[in-house]
């Protein structure tokens, strides 16, 4: 297993610009603050709560060309923060999901997607049986750039929320005001699981395991969801993709 594979489970959810960024043609553009909004027209906007937050990663899922730019919008939204998923990604990083959390203010990113880069961000997200995709209605979000949105679209966690103490864990990579919970970066939330399933275990072999096979990801996964928290949004609408 290359050293770049352990990397990559340890640096999500990467690095997240500070302002808003154009992916297109195999790279990012950060915008200018007087820059004006992108063009959206025909777009869906989608929450992105983790790594979809990252250059790094939206050019991981959209190599090259041919997929057109997507637009990725600085925001705030309020009453959610962004926690730790229970389960194991494919690469070995533990994800991230959305829950809500009134009064918290959580620093995130729209993804501006046309149909054809939305349909290709299911097979990454939805087809995994990891996330569910959605519409939340009834909430604030305040772009850096264009109009202020009552309603978008989300990918969220089909195993609810990792827990601790029953609450929930917040990405402490991901800035946030009015945070309830107690937050770690992602090589403390995998000592963390480590401790909890693998006492002693070295952290590195425990990430390696974890990429390499999959039925230890599945076991991980299951074990982690036996005490998880269901995502519970009256404004959230579950769409079939």
């Amino acid at each position: 297993m290359s050293p770049d594979s352990l990397r990559r489970a340890k640096a999500y959810p990467y690095n997240i610009p500070a302002r808003s960024y154009v992916v297109a043609e195999g790279s990012h553009q950060e915008l200018a603050p007087c820059a004006p909004a992108p063009d959206v027209e025909g777009c869906r906007a989608v929450l992105a709560v983790g790594s979809n937050q990252s250059p790094e990663q939206l050019l991981r899922k959209f190599p090259g060309s041919g997929w057109g730019a997507i637009p990725v919008i600085r925001a705030r939204l309020s009453d959610f923060d962004i926690v730790y998923s229970p389960h194991v990604s494919s690469y070995g990083s533990i994800p991230a999901t959305l829950f809500p959390s009134p009064g918290t203010t959580v620093t995130l990113f729209v993804n501006w997607l046309t149909p054809a880069q939305e349909t290709h961000m299911h097979e990454t997200e939805v087809a995994t049986g990891n996330y569910h995709f959605g519409r939340l209605d009834g909430i604030e979000v305040q772009l850096e750039m264009g109009r202020a949105l009552s309603s978008v679209y989300v990918y969220c966690s089909s195993r609810g929320s990792l827990v601790h103490n029953a609450a929930p864990i917040a990405l402490a990579e991901v800035g946030a005001t009015g945070r309830k919970w107690p937050s770690l970066n992602q090589e403390d939330i995998q000592a963390h699981v480590r401790d909890r399933l693998s006492p002693g275990l070295a952290i590195d072999q425990f990430i390696r395991e974890a990429i390499a096979d999959h039925s230890t990801r599945r076991t991980r996964t299951e074990a982690l969801m036996a005490d998880s928290l269901p995502f519970n949004f009256f404004g959230f609408t579950l769409i079939e993709v």
